[in-house]
């Protein structure tokens, strides 16, 4: 039998998102919509892919103060999760203000996620598991880092593939671009939007930057918003796929539910263009709603029908 897991190591966070149609005054009142959320990159792409189909897993570690709650979405979402109970610091918690356009500005607060390690780690989580799917964040302290390290390390020497999101532009330029390069260099597929994959590469293009990027990796795909996406290979690309029209609520979530769909749909034997609309339609289903987790009973083959003419 194949081995089609899907582990990702990653935050869980609670969102706090707050939905503003003018700007935001220092000093004073704006009035808003808020609403409070189960997030974080890495439980958000486990989320959308055991919603999706997938057999998915998460590593992560919460605070004393929401776990269960978070263990139970996480469950009621599907996913298999493998958590740490942080006995002194909270979980993990964004504020994203979210404006008219659906673009959102956040404060976080990484609490226990950031104290994610290498103790936290045991080789059996890999059984059965397909790929193994790092959330840039966890590089970027360093219990973090030594978790991506010993992980990788056991994932390679198992012949499970190796997939990295580079999460964030901030705290990766602050980590510095050429280590993260290094650091990750163990993964043969990279997924960054079109910022982070600019910064990675110093390309002034997605084509440029998605090719530079399949150079080091392997393969490399650059999520593009509203334009889409596209996927290389050694240098070449090899597929692109637009994006689905969906009115953009709030984007929180978005790149994690298209790197959801794209893995998901390559664990299922899904082609590289196949597999770049599969993440296209998880991401336009994520903009149309508030909050960057899948709703119950979300049906996106209603939504988005797939066609094959």
């Amino acid at each position: 039998m194949t081995d089609r897991g899907l582990l990702v190591i990653g935050d869980v966070v609670t969102d706090v998102v707050a939905l503003h149609g003018s700007p935001v005054m220092s000093g004073t009142d704006t009035a808003a919509d808020i609403v409070v959320r189960p997030g974080g990159s890495g439980a958000n792409t486990a989320a959308w892919a055991a919603h999706l189909g997938a057999d998915a897993r998460l590593l992560a570690r919460l605070g004393y103060d929401s776990s269960d709650w978070h263990t139970a979405e996480l469950v009621k979402a599907g996913v298999r999760p493998h958590v740490t109970v942080d006995p002194d610091h909270p979980t993990a918690v964004v504020i994203a203000m979210v404006d008219r356009s659906g673009e959102r500005s956040m404060l976080t607060n990484r609490g226990a996620g950031g104290l994610i390690s290498d103790e936290d780690w045991d080789p059996a989580l890999l059984d059965g598991v397909g790929r193994l799917h790092l959330s840039g964040y966890v590089f970027f302290t360093a219990p973090g880092l030594r978790l991506a390290r010993v992980a990788m390390a056991d994932a390679a020497a198992a012949g499970v593939a190796i997939s990295v999101d580079p999460a964030s532009t901030g705290p990766l330029r602050d980590f510095g671009v050429e280590r993260f390069l290094c650091e990750s260099a163990a993964a043969g597929l990279v997924i960054p939007n079109l910022d982070e994959a600019l910064l990675l590469t110093g390309a002034s293009t997605a084509e440029r930057a998605a090719v530079l990027l399949s150079e080091r990796y392997g393969t490399a795909v650059v999520k593009q918003g509203a334009e889409g996406a596209l996927g290389a290979v050694d240098g070449a690309i090899v597929a692109t796929a637009p994006a689905l029209p969906a009115e953009v609520v709030d984007s929180t979530g978005a790149g994690d539910a298209f790197a959801a769909g794209f893995l998901t749909a390559s664990l299922q034997g899904v082609g590289e263009r196949g597999a770049l609309e599969s993440g296209c339609r998880a991401g336009a289903a994520c903009v149309a709603q508030v909050g960057g987790r899948p709703r119950y009973g979300l049906d996106l083959n209603r939504l988005y029908p797939i066609h094959t003419d």
